[in-house]
């Protein structure tokens, strides 16, 4: 009875399992992790020269300190003429949520971050280190709960970080592209397909919700190039994106190609 009832399985839904056992034995009882994209706009190079001096001398070390060890600082490529030298975008991971309600506290205290951080933080209104700045909040997809550092050894000048947002038009049409990377397995073909992702994510805070974000990685533009041509060649893409289910479930797609920062984690 077993056997014929496994015989009737489809082997989409075979391989699902297998990769949903896989998944959670590498990854074992992992929580879902939180990630908070900080993205800072800036006016040209004085502004950019401030705040990576905040980031790089005051608040990447407070935030190794308070148990934050991969933090991420990435710039768009040169080829971005709209973003080049205008953002600069930072990955923070918390492994809770209330890891990341008690940053502010945490920094406060941190005497050794006020101090390096003073001229960030008490900037005169009339010289300000930044634009504007916005946060992102996201939660860690459940097929894959935790961050995942790259280990390139390449210049950083070469590594191509690309940065994904996509909106859609409900609530449900969100989950459902959600459920198309889980169970539907798009996250198991961008492994199998080797893009080095860093996270996926669901917006809980942000300007452009409903949406999800993802990261992926390349020693260089000539492996994105490669990566996204033999991804949008594979069978697998063709029948998982044709299904009904999975159709108008995203509305608009925003692509950041970044550079790590020379002072990056990662």
């Amino acid at each position: 009875m077993k056997n014929s009832v496994l015989f009737k399985l489809s082997s989409r839904t075979l391989l699902l399992l297998l990769f949903t056992a896989m998944s959670f034995r590498s990854f074992g009882a992992a929580k879902q992790q939180y990630y908070e994209i900080r993205i800072y706009t800036i006016s040209g190079a004085a502004q950019e020269g401030m705040v990576d001096a905040y980031l790089k001398n005051a608040y990447l070390p407070a935030l190794h300190r308070a148990g934050i060890s991969k933090v991420g600082v990435f710039k768009p490529v040169e080829t971005d003429t709209a973003a080049y030298g205008k953002q600069i975008f930072v990955f923070i991971p918390f492994k809770t949520m209330e890891q990341y309600a008690e940053l502010p506290a945490v920094l406060g205290k941190d005497k050794a971050f006020t101090e390096a951080g003073k001229s960030f933080i008490d900037a005169p209104f009339d010289n300000p280190p930044y634009e504007r700045h916005q946060s992102i909040l996201l939660k860690a997809f459940l097929f894959m709960p935790e961050f995942v550092a790259p280990g390139y050894t390449n210049p950083v000048s070469e590594r191509i970080y690309e940065l994904r947002s996509y909106e859609s038009a409900t609530e449900a049409k969100a989950a459902k592209k959600i459920d198309m990377f889980n169970q539907g397995g798009e996250i198991a073909l961008f492994e199998k397909l080797k893009f080095n992702a860093v996270f996926y994510g669901e917006a809980l805070a942000g300007n452009q919700k409903p949406n999800l974000m993802y990261m992926t990685t390349f020693s260089d533009m000539k492996s994105h190039d490669e990566h996204w041509k033999a991804f949008g060649a594979t069978e697998e893409w063709k029948k998982l994106s044709g299904l009904e289910e999975y159709k108008n479930t995203v509305s608009k797609i925003h692509v950041n190609l970044l550079h790590p920062a020379s002072y990056s984690d990662f």
